[in-house]
């Protein structure tokens, strides 16, 4: 059971990855206002929401703390983040702040995961 845990650990790893690769691709479009919300960025959300609820369900299965609190925190943010991007993720530009809020919430995101103990 460890080494399935550990596999949906790499793949939410490589949800999160191409959600905020595909942010910081589109970086310096976001200065000059072009941004887009490019496919990665969805698929990496979705691929996000998919293992963390299958994360949750094997961490419940053996008996292992899940902190409730925190997961629901993360799982929140991640809706706003997939409804933001699934909503525009075929305009041609997204407003600046629309798409920093996106970044902003991909990296609290993270922060939240490594630092919320």
């Amino acid at each position: 059971m460890d080494v399935l845990i550990h596999l949906f650990v790499g793949l939410h790893i490589i949800g999160i990855a191409a959600l905020l690769g595909g942010f910081l691709t589109q970086m310096k479009a976001m200065g000059q206002g072009t941004a887009r919300f490019v496919p990665a960025m969805l698929h990496g959300a979705l691929t996000m929401l998919v293992t963390g609820v299958v994360l949750v369900g094997l961490n419940e299965a053996q008996d292992h703390h899940v902190n409730t609190v925190k997961i629901g925190v993360k799982l929140a943010l991640l809706v706003v983040i997939l409804g933001l991007v699934y909503v525009k993720r075929d305009d041609e530009k997204v407003d600046k702040s629309m798409f920093g809020v996106v970044g902003l919430l991909t990296m609290a995101n993270i922060f939240i995961a490594v630092l919320w103990t």
